[in-house]
């Protein structure tokens, strides 16, 4: 089963400034505005490592990722960032409010490191597919800096809350780190230098990525390449109970363009009615009613123009919505198949059921299609199963800052 182990990690020291001009959030979610603001907060923000700028004057021995092994070394030093003094392990919570709703919850995890395991080997499994792309850029991020700076996202399967008491335990104590970040999460950091009661408790568990799975077989990459070089074995992984009430997960809907317009609505929904029940609605909150009073039903949500309408499957078959929609309605019907997906051919993803709904009254899309959010249950049965769902079926919400703790191999 999983193996995890505690680790010296480089942190940023007073030297750098306060953490909030340093961390940021995962590379993959730092839009060109959130990049700049970065950048302008300190010249030591993590942004300079983990998306540097391009230039066309980039060569072979000066270019993104060399100036990024250049920047760790450098900061290292200078004093800015240092190795902890003595193993432990990380707990990490992060008090924030759900978009839409206004709950505000807490979710609680520890960041340690995981051992590296292949998914055929029934340890580590995974939720979704993988893009060439953004494998092959963390990997060459990976080569020139031999450091991992964000945590991969993993779920384990704790029922009794075992784990989440030990750490409560440990947050009693004044946080090492405390930060508030741009769309007002708290996140708080502690240390425990003797973790071996909740290591024990880890050594039954099977591990779920919830997010990094680029990342995660990036790493697995890297250590085919160097199997020889310490660490290279593990990763840095924040592990979160499945089961606690803090765990969250956003819907990402839709935005569709491309569509023949002089279909919009009547024949796209004459075909949509073989399958589905289709029904205009007056509102949103017409269609989230629906989802709370039928959870086990596939009910999407299509807005066309200035319309609504809620889409309801015939055969009362329990699927996943996401796989309905993209198998059914998006490949079958719109033509939209698995290989446009991959390459965002005239499909967008989008969150909040407001956002998406305006993005097609004011033009920018033909279709919003509205999805309620997938459930945990749902991921863990897909992944434990060995299957894989479609794209963006999952937002765990918050994401998990980068920066608060590094991983350097071979400071384990």
């Amino acid at each position: 089963m999983a193996q995890v182990y505690p680790f010296q990690p480089l942190r940023y020291t007073e030297k750098a400034g306060p953490p909030e001009n340093l961390l940021t959030q995962p590379y993959d979610k730092i839009s060109p505005a959130m990049r700049s603001r970065y950048l302008s907060l300190s010249p030591y923000n993590l942004v300079r490592i983990i998306l540097g700028e391009q230039s066309p004057a980039d060569t072979a021995s000066d270019n993104v990722y060399t100036r990024a092994g250049a920047h760790l070394k450098n900061w290292i030093a200078a004093g800015v960032m240092k190795r902890d003094n003595e193993p432990g392990i990380f707990p990490y919570f992060q008090e924030f409010t759900v978009p839409d709703t206004g709950e505000r919850l807490v979710r609680k995890g520890f960041i340690g490191l995981g051992r590296l395991e292949e998914y055929a080997a029934g340890v580590i499994y995974r939720h979704e597919q993988t893009l060439s792309g953004p494998k092959k850029d963390r990997l060459e991020l990976l080569r020139h800096t031999h450091a991992h700076f964000g945590q991969l996202f993993m779920l384990y399967p704790d029922p009794t809350g075992a784990i989440d008491q030990l750490l409560d335990q440990a947050a009693l104590a004044s946080p090492i780190t405390e930060v508030t970040d741009e769309y007002g999460a708290i996140h708080r950091l502690w240390k425990i230098t003797s973790p071996d009661s909740i290591l024990r408790c880890m050594a039954d568990k099977k591990l779920l990525i919830a997010d990094g799975h680029h990342r995660y077989e990036t790493a697995l990459a890297f250590h085919k390449e160097n199997p020889g070089l310490a660490g290279a074995d593990r990763v840095m992984m924040t592990f979160v109970n499945m089961h606690s009430p803090g765990l969250k997960i956003l819907a990402t809907h839709r935005l569709v363009n491309g569509v023949d317009a002089a279909s919009l609505p009547d024949g796209f929904l004459g075909k949509v009615a073989n399958d589905f029940q289709v029904a205009e609605i007056e509102s949103l909150a017409r269609l989230q009613q629906s989802w709370a009073a039928e959870p086990g039903s596939t009910i999407l949500g299509a807005a066309i123009g200035t319309r609504i309408f809620q889409l309801t499957e015939r055969s009362g078959r329990r699927e996943l919505d996401v796989r309905v929609l993209h198998e059914r309605v998006l490949g079958g019907i719109l033509g939209i198949g698995e290989q446009a997906v991959r390459d965002e051919k005239h499909l967008r993803y989008i969150r909040g059921l407001e956002t998406a709904v305006d993005e097609v009254r004011k033009g920018a899309a033909q279709i919003a299609f509205l999805l309620k959010p997938t459930c945990i249950q749902q991921v863990a049965e897909t992944s434990f199963a060995g299957g894989v769902m479609p794209q963006k079926s999952t937002d765990f919400y918050p994401k998990l800052l980068s920066g608060l703790t590094i991983y350097s191999l071979g400071d384990s």
